[in-house]
């Protein structure tokens, strides 16, 4: 966004709580690579410009990514400045700062969408002994009790983090609730390739039939590893991962309760899996791709144990940490305009928020299905940055929101 506001000689200045890429350096574990390709790191005026552009970046490469960015463009970053508070004023927003206050005429609200790890309320009946992490607190298995872990969620975090405990020696339960099971690479290529240019990361919001279920989606089953391997609940069970169902509760005696639908739960990932598959069949024969590559196939299904346990008593049955892969929320604590609704939310329309001059960056399915990838947030802040600078000629909403579409 501070590129397309700069391009149209527009003044702003970006507020970070810590340095660039903060959230990159403090809240993601030790082995993360990302889950998109180098080649689909396309920002504003910034691409890839290595020699390897289907591999996936290492943690301290994705920093260094957008570091390199903001050098580049030369933002206006106030590095280590939290702010407290933003309230609506007669003229546009009041934002205070531990550094001091701004005042501006529009405000784009770009904090991201994983501030807070969302936990069930039961908990907090996890028996005493047994350590709980979050995703943005778990680093690596080296500092982990020795024992037994207990893994919550089955997409993409929770997979990896899964197999890479496993793998170090301790024995994992995966408790698996609702994902989207999908091979790294399909017919040769890599399966966000495939999507690209398909189309299908390119979905608008506003084409969508439910935009509200298709924010709450999970994540793709998707890992970066360096040998583009498929990483799902298959090859978790090859190295002895344990799958339970969804968590349900915890008693008050810290014994873990599970639902019974593990197999159901596996068999809809799976169909939504093959149906984005025949999606991907279907482009390729109507746009002469398919005899350049690899003839379709599908992976097996999902191998569920016959019955699988519905129970575990914690403590007693050797678990020792408990990682929470349960997904995230954002925090909007700070933010005093009425624009938040009942779960925590902003109400917006494509970022186009529900108060004069303001936007949002970052959140799932913003304006499209790729808003939450790098590749998704230079369309994003090309079209919002089109109704921000039209906002601030005072021409009609209506003609704005006609110009950024």
């Amino acid at each position: 966004m501070s590129r397309c506001l700069s391009e149209r000689s527009i003044d702003h200045v970006i507020l970070e709580r810590g340095e660039v890429a903060h959230s990159w350096r403090t809240e993601r574990w030790d082995s993360l690579r990302l889950l998109t390709p180098n080649w689909q790191s396309r920002l504003p005026g910034y691409a890839y410009r290595g020699n390897d552009p289907d591999g996936y970046r290492t943690l301290p490469e994705v920093v260094d990514f957008i570091a390199a960015y903001a050098k580049t463009i030369a933002a206006p970053v106030n590095a280590h400045t939290t702010v407290m508070s933003v309230r609506s004023t007669e003229t546009g927003y009041l934002v205070r700062t531990d550094q001091g206050d701004w005042r501006c005429q529009t405000l784009v609200i770009a904090s991201g969408a994983c501030n807070v790890a969302e936990l069930p309320a039961f908990a907090a009946r996890v028996p005493s002994s047994i350590a709980q992490l979050t995703g943005q607190q778990y680093r690596n298995p080296g500092r982990l009790a020795e024992g037994g872990v207990l893994v919550v969620g089955a997409s993409s975090s929770g997979t990896q983090i899964a197999y890479e405990i496993q793998r170090s020696g301790r024995p994992v339960t995966l408790s698996v609730g609702e994902h989207i099971r999908a091979p790294r690479v399909y017919r040769g290529k890599d399966l966000e390739w495939w999507m690209d240019a398909a189309g299908v990361l390119d979905e608008r919001y506003d084409q969508v039939d439910d935009i509200g279920r298709a924010r709450r989606v999970p994540s793709l089953q998707l890992a970066g590893t360096p040998d583009r391997s498929t990483l799902d609940l298959n090859a978790l069970s090859a190295i002895d991962v344990k799958l339970v169902g969804r968590l349900a509760g915890v008693t008050e005696a810290g014994k873990a309760q599970f639902a019974g639908s593990l197999r159901n739960v596996c068999a809809l990932s799976d169909l939504k899996m093959n149906r984005l598959l025949e999606l991907i069949d279907e482009w390729a024969r109507a746009n002469g791709v398919d005899d350049n590559v690899a003839p379709p196939h599908r992976l097996p299904p999902t191998r569920v144990d016959d019955s699988p346990p519905l129970g575990l008593d914690l403590a007693a049955g050797g678990i020792k940490t408990i990682v929470w892969a349960t997904g995230y929320r954002p925090d909007y604590s700070w933010l005093e305009v009425p624009v938040i609704d009942r779960k925590g939310r902003i109400r917006h329309d494509g970022g186009v928020v529900e108060a004069p001059g303001l936007y949002l960056m970052g959140a799932v399915f913003l304006r499209r299905r790729k808003s939450t990838l790098i590749d998704g947030a230079g369309d994003d802040a090309r079209e919002l940055s089109v109704h921000l600078a039209s906002y601030l000629d005072g021409r009609p909403a209506e003609q704005t929101a006609g110009n950024a579409a």
